[in-house]
């Protein structure tokens, strides 16, 4: 109980941004707006700034010539009639593939996006999270490109569940923000959710990360968190496309919610 005492106060009395999420928070379209567009294509990205989304984000690979490509999966069978391994195939036989068809005939042709191409979509007061897939071997990759485009620092934003990614971010552009990805749940019907947040705060600090991004686990609450944002650390979450959800995160300190339906999520939490 004193605890969540102590924690209402902290958030009380916390950064602007944070306050700001209790109001306004972040709208970031998950892999763009995938509940109407395939997933990691441009036309989802496209339409989730259509909707009004603060930001996208999108899962990235390295191909077999070292080309940063948009897609979740390691493999292509899930989106196209070809299942092709990413890191082993080359940017133009994975650009051969429609990736569009499976979810609607009316994306019929749309093929998987490079870095580079979903970099050209972000407005300049947009901001595009980046989820890394691969190994840390990307992220000099992913830089260049990043580095080689017209987008400011401040609108990218590294998520990973990788801390050897995270901390190869921090350690190569430590500028960049950086966020830890992380996933609660109950280990054999224990109670208790792990991983802890003891451990989690250790994982941020060694790996530099700037903040965390759960997975909106039902169970997870105001005493769970208390370390982690008691450490200064930012905290978002995903995947949340329910307006009672997210209602909850905002109350918990979220500074964004990650969401399949960037529109219908605004519009409900609209003052």
């Amino acid at each position: 109980m004193l605890r969540s005492i102590l924690l209402a106060l902290l958030m009380s009395l916390s950064t602007p941004s944070l306050l700001k999420s209790s109001t306004s928070p972040l709208i970031v379209a998950h892999r763009g707006a995938s509940a109407d567009a395939p997933e990691n294509t441009l036309p989802a990205f496209q339409l989730a700034w259509q909707q009004g989304a603060d930001a996208i984000e999108g899962d990235f690979h390295l191909t077999r010539d070292k080309q940063v490509v948009c897609i979740h999966n390691p493999t292509t069978g899930s989106y196209a009639k070809q299942n092709l391994t990413v890191r082993k195939s080359t940017l133009a036989q994975l650009k051969a593939l429609d990736v569009g068809t499976w979810k609607s005939p009316e994306f019929a042709g749309t093929s998987i996006p490079t870095l580079a191409e979903v970099l050209t979509t972000v407005p300049p007061d947009k901001k595009l999270y980046i989820e890394i897939k691969s190994s840390p071997k990307i992220v000099r990759h992913l830089l260049k490109v990043i580095d080689s485009s017209d987008i400011a620092p401040s609108q990218i934003v590294i998520i990973a569940f990788s801390g050897r990614v995270i901390k190869a971010v921090k350690s190569q552009r430590p500028s960049l923000k950086a966020i830890l990805l992380a996933t609660p749940r109950h280990r054999d019907k224990s109670p208790n959710l792990v991983p802890t947040p003891q451990h989690l705060v250790q994982e941020l600090r060694r790996t530099k990360a700037d903040g965390l991004s759960l997975y909106c686990h039902p169970h997870v609450d105001a005493d769970y968190l208390a370390p982690i944002l008691e450490a200064g650390y930012e905290l978002h979450t995903w995947t949340v496309d329910k307006p009672e959800t997210a209602r909850q995160w905002l109350t918990l300190g979220a500074q964004s919610l990650t969401t399949n339906t960037p529109g219908s999520l605004r519009a409900t939490l609209a003052p």
